[in-house]
């Protein structure tokens, strides 16, 4: 009951955040009065470079990123009624210009990146402006925002979940669960901060997202090497099924709680913010946002119930290394995206890779510096399969030589290590 009583306390307090910002009134009227400010500092920019003052002029950039594309929701608008892969190439031209007044570029080299980036925000601009509102596109961008946000999170948790439901250690679920809660109401503080911060903060705003997910992607592969660890000896008897009961017992239970919680938080708060743009953004249609909104978190409930009841019916290791794998996928896609955020926070450097789309849910970004780490963490994660599987086949060897049952294998086990 008092966990009703939390869930219920923190929709409110969330409910009564978007409707605040809702009734707020917009500073421009359209797009094209905001880009026409951004266009003004990126003038300004180029003039104070000419003058000599390249820290000065970068400095102004970032006025018109953190200050007006993202402060105001122009980002998140082009996100939700444009493509996520557009936010990213106008984003990946705002580090170009950076890079370019950093690296002491020509000035005529400075005033084409300048150039190219009002180009990009105007014609987004001219298509947001000509948009026509209807009720049916500002219900499905709702919906979208919500499942897109709420995808990985609910993936996480809901492995987290059946494997230790599968595992018999249904009552350590509480922990999971409470780490979910926790992070909805750290997510909704967040954005409360996020919401309250000037222009100037947006970099730290970034690299905290950033870091975020850089700790998500740690526990994570922690987790699923953990749990692919214990997949074979689950699988056979219950001699070592209690030996998994066990090793929860022992202090997994926290990393699996701080993983979902990681992965709830991850996303919780730009959720917010992103419903906040969408309000911000909507002359008419705010029913619509409710609508797709409520029915983006029942769809959310319902692949959360095929997961957590659909995974009784599936054989013990086969589950234990499909969660496993999936936990992996998820730490090599919160890699890309944390990398990503850093660069946006300008911590991490930007290199293009010509001829890479994004690929926005899979954290794929057409940057050297978030496809190296991508790749490490990949070959990290076969040479742990491999040795994992190397392992299980030398206790398969040591169970099938054992004539005595589980007490043979336990101290042969034991010799063996």
């Amino acid at each position: 009951m008092r966990k009703l009583f939390a869930v219920i306390a923190l929709v409110l307090v969330f409910i009564s955040m978007l409707s605040v910002t809702a009734s707020a009134a917009a500073a421009h009227e359209t797009w094209n009065d905001v880009v026409d400010e951004m266009e003004s500092i990126l003038d300004e920019s180029y003039d104070t470079y000419t003058a000599g003052e390249a820290k000065a002029a970068k400095e102004q950039v970032d006025v018109a990123y953190y200050s007006y594309y993202e402060k105001l929701g122009f980002e998140k608008t082009v996100m939700a009624h444009i493509s996520g892969n557009r936010a990213a190439t106008v984003e990946y031209q705002f580090s170009a210009a950076k890079k370019a007044i950093n690296a002491g570029k020509p000035k005529e080299e400075v005033r084409a990146s300048l150039d190219e980036l009002i180009k990009l925000l105007r014609e987004d601009a001219d298509q947001l402006d000509g948009k026509k509102e209807s009720a049916v596109g500002v219900f499905l961008s709702a919906l979208l925002i919500i499942t897109r946000e709420g995808f990985e999170a609910i993936i996480v948790v809901g492995a987290i979940i059946a494997y230790l439901v599968k595992s018999g250690n249904k009552d350590k679920t509480r922990a999971v669960y409470w780490g979910a809660l926790i992070a909805l109401g750290a997510s909704v503080v967040m954005a409360f901060i996020l919401n309250s911060l000037s222009g100037a903060s947006g970099a730290n705003q970034e690299i905290t997202e950033g870091l975020t997910m850089l700790v998500a992607v740690a526990v994570l592969f922690y987790v699923s090497n953990w749990m692919v660890s214990k997949s074979e000896a689950a699988a056979w008897t219950s001699y070592i099924e209690g030996k998994v009961q066990s090793s929860v017992t022992k202090g997994s239970v926290f990393s699996l709680a701080f993983a979902a919680f990681l992965a709830v938080f991850r996303e919780g708060a730009e959720t917010i913010l992103f419903y906040q743009a969408l309000l911000d953004g909507t002359k008419t249609y705010f029913n619509m946002v409710w609508l797709g909104l409520g029915i983006g978190c029942v769809a959310l409930v319902v692949i959360y119930l095929l997961i957590r009841f659909m995974s009784i019916k599936l054989p013990l290791k086969p589950f234990f290394l499909g969660t496993s794998i999936l936990l992996f996928v998820m730490s090599i896609t919160f890699v890309g995206s944390g990398v990503k955020e850093l660069q946006e926070g300008n911590l991490v450097g930007v290199t293009p890779i010509p001829g890479i789309s994004s690929v926005d849910i899979l954290g794929i970004y057409p940057t050297l510096e978030t496809l190296l780490p991508q790749v490490l963490l990949l070959a990290l994660t076969v040479l742990t399969f491999v040795l994992q599987i190397r392992k299980m086949r030398k206790v398969r060897a040591l169970k099938a030589s054992s004539a005595d049952g589980p007490a043979v294998l336990e101290q042969k086990e034991d010799k063996s290590r």
